[in-house]
């Protein structure tokens, strides 16, 4: 019997992140610009000598005008129908902890599900998240907190949390056990060009 924690694929921040910008057309001074990080920190994602946070992914993905799903590649080839196996995510990890694709990438519809593991004390990171859509939170195991806009929600295994993602939120794990959850995130608008509108200072 195979064993459920066989080695999954790991995406690669820094080259994906490369490409994606790259693709675009856009400078590394436009970027810096757009997502309202300092040259030095994008350079030092790219160059992969720092893990950005999942808030930090939020504002590159908005400031390239793609979803954050674009970041486990597969961006081409969208399919109206995706099986994947147990095996078979796509992983990426950021600061204490790890973030699982279950599909989002390769399917043709606005719906991003995900798989969140947090280490003790992970968070989003230093920015509250903002973008389109609605995004509903299942915690699986452990204890996970949330805050949407100035009320916090503190989930145990069971707890949902449903909300519209133009509210600022943000997230992290307040314990010193692990904590599991699913995320989905539906309804985002398809090539929205999110830096317009989101994470103005």
């Amino acid at each position: 019997m195979e064993s459920f924690q066989r080695e999954a694929v790991s995406v690669d921040v820094a080259s994906s992140l490369r490409e994606l910008r790259e693709a675009r057309g856009i400078s590394m001074r436009t970027l810096a610009a757009r997502s309202g990080l300092s040259a030095n920190a994008l350079s030092m994602i790219e160059r992969g000598k720092t893990s950005p946070s999942v808030s930090t992914l939020y504002k590159l993905a908005a400031a390239l005008g793609v979803s954050i799903t674009a970041f486990f590649g597969a961006e081409n080839d969208k399919k109206s129908v995706v099986f994947l196996k147990h095996d078979e995510r796509t992983r990426l990890s950021f600061t204490r902890g790890v973030f699982e694709a279950l599909g989002g990438e390769n399917f043709a519809g606005r719906v991003e599900p995900f798989m969140l593991t947090m280490e003790s004390g992970a968070s989003c990171g230093p920015h509250d998240i903002v973008h389109s859509g609605h995004e509903f939170v299942f915690c699986l195991r452990g204890h996970l907190e949330y805050t949407v806009e100035k009320e916090t929600f503190r989930l145990e295994p069971g707890d949902s949390l449903l909300f519209a993602t133009r509210l600022r939120h943000r997230w992290k794990n307040p314990t010193n056990t692990v904590t599991n959850a699913l995320i989905i995130i539906s309804g985002f608008e398809e090539g929205e060009e999110l830096h317009a509108m989101h994470w103005k200072k």
